[in-house]
Parts: C-alpha cells; structure tokens; sequence
C-alpha cells in the first residue's frame, strides 16, 4: 500500500472551508480506530496512546523494526539514515517506525504489519 490512497473525511471549521489542525487517523484495514490532532513534537507511538491505540513496541530506538505501520494517506518525513529497524523496500512502499516518525500534516496509518 502506498502513501497516496484517499484520505478519510477531513474535519471542516463551520466558520470557514479551511481545514482544522492537522489530524494523524489509525486505521486496522478499513476501521477507524483512533484520531487525535497531530503534534510535531510527538511520534506516530505518542498519538497512538493519545488515543487509546496500542501500537506494539518494543527498542524504542529504531533498531528492532517492531513498531512499524503503514503510512496510507498523508506522508512522514524518513531521516536521511534509515535505522536498522526499516529495511528500504518497506519505507518505499510507506511502512515508517512508530518510535520515531513525527508527523507534520494530515495522516493515515494502517497499524496491520505491513508485511
């Protein structure tokens, strides 16, 4: 799956068509498990518990690759060094560490292994 499926509605503010604070959304497939306003100081890990989605982790330093999850609408920027945790081919189909991604924009993740 890739970064480019639609997104899930965006919330509009009644008082102008300008979307609201940008949104991360949890997915398992086609469920909506979750969604909180994203924080560019907090991890895709962070948000999740913000909402009450468990996201299995283990290292928490990029290293063991347990964390990741599928970016489906919406991108996540990946440091200039992939670490150890994301193998290359993964991270070009939009699989991201959830200990370490920071979302800055509108996002969907699909938490099923994206493997």
């Amino acid at each position: 799956m890739t970064a480019t499926s639609e997104p899930l509605e965006q919330e509009q503010d009644p008082k102008n068509d300008a979307p609201t604070t940008p949104v991360i959304r949890f997915l398992r497939g086609p469920h909506l498990l979750g969604q909180v306003a994203v924080n560019p100081e907090q991890t895709i890990v962070e948000h999740a518990e913000a909402c009450g989605v468990e996201l299995p982790t283990s290292c928490t330093s990029g290293t063991c690759g347990t964390c990741t999850v599928s970016v489906v609408f919406g991108e996540v920027a990946l440091p200039d060094e992939l670490p150890p945790g994301l193998e290359a081919w993964l991270a070009e189909e939009g699989g991201r560490l959830g200990c370490m991604s920071k979302p800055h924009v509108d996002v969907d993740i699909d938490i099923m292994p994206p493997i």
